[in-house]
C-alpha cells in the first residue's frame, strides 16, 4: 500500500459557523460540492455525532472514482472534526477551522493509503499525478464552498 499525506489551505470571507455548519454536514456536500457523487449516513452516532458512519462516493479530475467510510472520532464545534476512513483509502482527515477576522481558514489534513491494487501497483509512477488529482479535487470544492455559501474564496493551496 501506498502512504499520502496531503494538507489543504482554505481561507474563505465567512463566518466560521457557516463554514463549520458546511463542512460538518456532509451529507449535503454532493448538492454543492461537484466531486462528491453521494454521502450514505450508515449511523448517527452519540448526541454529538462521534461514532457518526457515512459513506462518500467521489468522482476525481482523472478518470477513476473513490468509494470509502469515514467514522467520527472527535468533535469540537466549530473548530476540529476528526474522522478515520476505510474502503478504497484509509487512514485519517481532520477539518481545522479557525477564525481571521473576517475569515475563515480551514486546514485539512488527509493522511491514507490507498487500497486500489492497481493504486497500490503504479502508485510510484503516478504519485505526483495523485497528489495534483487531491489537489484540483479539494481546490474545486473550495470554490463550490465559497459558491454555496455566497462568499469570496481569498485562497486555496
Amino acid at each position: 500500500m501506498a502512504d499520502y499525506a496531503f494538507v489543504t489551505h482554505w481561507r474563505i470571507a465567512a463566518p466560521i459557523d457557516a463554514v463549520w455548519d458546511a463542512i460538518y454536514g456532509s451529507e449535503d456536500w454532493p448538492s454543492w460540492w461537484g466531486d462528491v457523487l453521494r454521502v450514505d449516513v450508515l449511523a448517527r452516532g452519540d448526541n454529538d455525532g462521534v461514532g457518526a458512519v457515512r459513506r462518500y462516493m467521489w468522482k476525481t479530475a482523472l478518470p477513476y472514482s473513490f468509494t470509502f467510510e469515514t467514522r467520527t472520532t472527535r468533535i469540537e464545534a466549530p473548530n476540529v472534526l476528526e474522522a478515520h476512513a476505510f474502503g478504497d483509502l484509509e487512514g485519517t482527515g481532520r477539518w481545522e477551522l479557525t477564525q481571521e477576522t473576517a475569515l475563515t481558514h480551514v486546514r485539512y489534513d488527509w493522511n491514507v493509503r490507498t487500497n486500489k491494487a492497481w493504486m497500490n501497483l503504479l502508485g510510484p509512477l503516478l504519485r505526483p499525478a495523485f497528489a495534483w488529482n487531491h489537489t484540483t479535487v479539494m481546490r474545486r470544492g473550495a470554490q463550490d464552498l465559497a459558491r454555496h455559501l455566497s462568499a469570496r474564496l481569498v485562497s486555496a493551496s
